[in-house]
């Protein structure tokens, strides 16, 4: 019975020893990975704005006196040419006050014609010393008065005559009229908004960047290509013509960090309105850009990572900056080519672990 209990513990040790060693076994183990190198690459990219179309001239048209509508000549939609009549308006008191006014000067002017007959026999009184120099006087003031109010009368009736001649509202250009705000019949003031008029034979896309595409930009001014860009329709549907940067806005905006850009599109078939909206494309080229692959990237509270191994074979973990996505591609900011990411397994891996790697061409 001692022999069986001694061949039990004896079998009991070495199942001990050996469970040991396999786990030493599995404590010295490494896991391999496959990592890559950042790629540096000359490439072309589109990038996509957020654009507002607005109409090379868009104006509202007032009323420039008080009346009522008495006719609309153009409807909503319809183009007119610079100085065709949109509005009329009936400004029948303008016209009562302006008899009023020719009346009274007839009575001023009729008033200064005895005040002159009056002078010159007074004046003849004055020499044979029959009446006094201050009875002349007297009379020169008063002729005086009625020329000045002579002179304020005429000013009224040319006022009055100018706010008649804006009875007839005209276009200012050539261009389509928009919503009438009030219709015939209906009484304005003068400063009355009435409806606006739109010129699209051309239109501005304005499109808002970042200060990086900014300066990017900026920098390949000279680049008369990278002036061009193409607009995609609220459709998305691309439009057919190409358009031009033109002007950049003056100062950034604080709420933002991004700046206006306005690009010139020709219009020749008017699909593009006023306020419309669209997107536009911009192409940027770019030397010596670094890529890595989408798969290599993970996202902690809207910042992108990558697993890179350091100098000791250890996981570290390092933030990137997203430049633009190509195809399974970023362009980045954060890595050089001699880094090495991990490409496969960023699920398991863990930050400060000893992993063996295996480098792979992630362009094959």
């Amino acid at each position: 019975m001692k022999q069986l209990f001694m061949l039990i513990g004896i079998c009991v040790c070495l199942c001990s020893a050996c469970s040991s060693e396999k786990k030493e076994e599995q404590k010295t183990t490494v896991e391999q990975y496959p990592v890559c190198n950042p790629t540096l690459i000359d490439t072309v990219y589109t990038k996509q704005y957020v654009a507002e179309i607005q109409s090379v001239q868009n104006v509202e048209i007032r009323s420039k006196t008080k009346g009522i509508i008495e006719k609309v000549w153009v409807d909503e939609g319809k183009n007119v040419a610079a100085g065709q009549i949109i509005y009329s308006i009936n400004n029948a008191s303008l016209k009562i006050d302006l008899r009023k006014a020719e009346a009274q000067i007839k009575t001023i002017l009729a008033e200064e014609k005895t005040l002159e007959i009056e002078l010159e026999n007074t004046k003849k009184l004055v020499e044979k010393s029959i009446v006094a120099k201050s009875e002349q006087t007297m009379i020169e003031a008063k002729i005086g008065v009625t020329e000045a109010k002579i002179a304020e009368i005429k000013t009224d009736i040319e006022s009055i005559k100018l706010q008649m001649s804006f009875s007839n509202i005209v276009a200012p250009f050539s261009g389509t009229i928009n919503r009438h705000l009030l219709k015939t019949g209906a009484m304005v003031e003068d400063g009355t908004v009435l409806t606006s008029i739109s010129n699209n034979n051309q239109v501005f896309a304005y499109f808002n960047v970042s200060e990086r595409e900014y300066l990017d930009f900026i920098t390949k001014k000279t680049d008369n290509n990278n002036k061009s860009v193409d607009l995609v329709l609220a459709n998305n549907e691309p439009y057919p013509l190409k358009g031009t940067i033109e002007t950049i806005e003056g100062e950034f905006d604080k709420s933002t960090g991004s700046i206006a850009f306005r690009a010139r599109f020709a219009n020749p078939n008017k699909v593009l309105k006023q306020g419309s909206s669209g997107k536009i494309l911009l192409n940027q080229s770019v030397k010596g850009a670094i890529v890595i692959p989408q798969k290599a990237t993970f996202e902690v509270q809207d910042k992108t990572y990558v697993y890179v191994i350091n100098e000791k074979g250890m996981v570290e973990q390092r933030s990137v900056i997203l430049i633009v996505r190509l195809d399974n591609l970023y362009v980045v900011e954060g890595v050089s080519p001699q880094d090495k990411i991990i490409l496969e397994g960023i699920q398991t891996v863990k930050v400060g672990e000893k992993v063996a790697t295996k480098l792979v061409d992630f362009r094959k």
